[in-house]
């Protein structure tokens, strides 16, 4: 009785999920009609949509006997996600491919996955590309999704400030160094020397990952109140409390306030990976010619100065009527030479194939370059074998959330012992 209750439910959501889809009205859609075999793409970022279809042209180019009519459709962030996850458990109505953001993977991947296994493009090209960024989205020695980016965590220093302090960001090696450089810039310029987000992962997550640390171990276990993560966010806290570093205007680096802030010339520096670059051209035009982008500092000297943080994975489903075509069409989009430079030159992401980082198109002179000057992968290939690969796993987004919504908010904002709120919040979640 309660498989047949289940099988109707799932039924149910998935003729609510195609009237919706008929409808036509909660989403963006390429509806052009054209030669070729027909695949549906679903994402939630109309940047990513806009690549794959010039990748789909490209492909087209190079394949004339084998056209691709992709069809894009650009859903807002969570419809993205629930659609998908109702249309892979009722078994109808899925794109032949998707996006998944990082840490959403892990509802995709509990039980059985409804994902076609991507090793036949993968694992010829895995020595290629940096590794943890296909293991994150996968699931017993087989990968199921493909990144954008490396994501590498770097340090986005404000020359000018740090020049007013007599600060030398190539002198700071360790956080211990940062830590009192930053209290140089507040005695001298009476600025922070950083922001640090209270609602998002991205300055926490990585500072525990160049520890080798992280919220799940790799076997999927909790260690989110590990002694390794209570002492990081104790030190985070500190800096707060010493008025080095303010918690973010806004609560995190996404925010319309922070930006303005920091357009300002409102703190010496921050952290956020490679794929922060596009914030700054956009959305922080007065520090053009000022940010220098320096790998993180290290824990202890020779320690790792980077970290992989965020990501979107591109699947394959199981309902694709052309799985082998999708495949093939992600893999040249996502993983060859052509792919990843395009994701540089139209994203301004570091792509995951370590090998362009070296080539002149992606010192070509572009917004990025003209923003940052045209090393910019210099940093990358520097710290290209200090970056651990996060473990995600089911919990991910349960945990996400808790560090978010809860443990950020309490310990950064409200002053709240670290270790106690690791230890209710990891309770909570074991």
């Amino acid at each position: 009785m309660l498989l047949r209750r289940k099988s109707m439910a799932l039924m149910l959501m998935a003729v609510v999920l195609m009237a919706g889809l008929l409808q036509g009205c909660s989403f963006k859609a390429d509806e052009q009609d054209g030669p070729g075999t027909e695949l549906v793409l679903w994402t939630f970022n109309e940047l990513h949509e806009k690549f794959f279809l010039q990748m789909a042209d490209q492909w087209n180019q190079l394949h004339p006997d084998e056209q691709i009519n992709l069809k894009a459709n650009t859903f807002p962030y969570d419809n993205h996600h629930s659609k998908l996850s109702i249309a892979l458990q009722s078994g109808v109505g899925a794109p032949d491919i998707a996006d998944i953001e990082v840490n959403k993977i892990g509802n995709f991947l509990k039980g059985i996955p409804q994902l076609v296994p991507l090793n036949p493009v993968i694992d010829p090209e895995i020595n290629n590309i940096v590794p943890s960024r296909v293991q994150i989205y996968g699931k017993d020695g087989k990968y199921y999704g493909i990144d954008f980016h490396v994501g590498a965590e770097v340090m986005y220093y404000n020359k000018e400030i740090l020049d007013q302090a007599g600060v030398n960001p190539d002198s700071i090696v360790t956080w211990a160094d940062y830590a009192a450089a930053g209290k140089q810039v507040l005695a001298k310029t009476g600025k922070p020397m950083a922001t640090v987000e209270t609602n998002d992962l991205w300055n926490y997550w990585p500072m525990i990952s160049q520890q080798n640390s992280d919220f799940l171990d790799n076997k999927g276990e909790l260690t989110l109140d590990n002694e390794t993560n209570i002492k990081t966010l104790k030190f985070l806290q500190q800096m707060v409390k010493d008025k080095i570093a303010i918690p973010a205007p806004g609560g995190g680096h996404h925010m319309e306030e922070y930006y303005g802030f920091m357009n300002k010339g409102g703190a010496a520096s921050v952290w956020m990976p490679m794929w922060y670059m596009g914030r700054f051209t956009d959305y922080m035009p007065d520090l053009k010619g000022k940010i220098i982008i320096r790998p993180l500092p290290a824990w202890e000297k020779g320690g790792f100065r980077s970290a992989g943080m965020g990501g979107t994975g591109t699947v394959v489903t199981n309902q694709s009527k052309h799985p082998d075509l999708a495949m093939r069409f992600l893999a040249f989009a996502k993983l060859s030479k052509q792919g990843n430079v395009e994701i540089w030159k139209q994203l301004g992401f570091d792509p995951i194939r370590s090998e362009v980082w070296t080539m002149p198109e992606v010192k070509a002179k572009n917004k990025f370059t003209d923003y940052f000057g045209p090393n910019i992968f210099d940093t990358l290939i520097e710290v290209k074998d200090e970056i651990n690969a996060v473990h995600i796993g089911p919990k991910t987004p349960d945990i996400a959330s808790a560090v978010r919504n809860k443990i950020l908010y309490r310990t950064l904002l409200n002053g709240e012992d670290p270790a106690t709120v690791l230890h209710e919040l990891a309770d909570e979640l074991r």
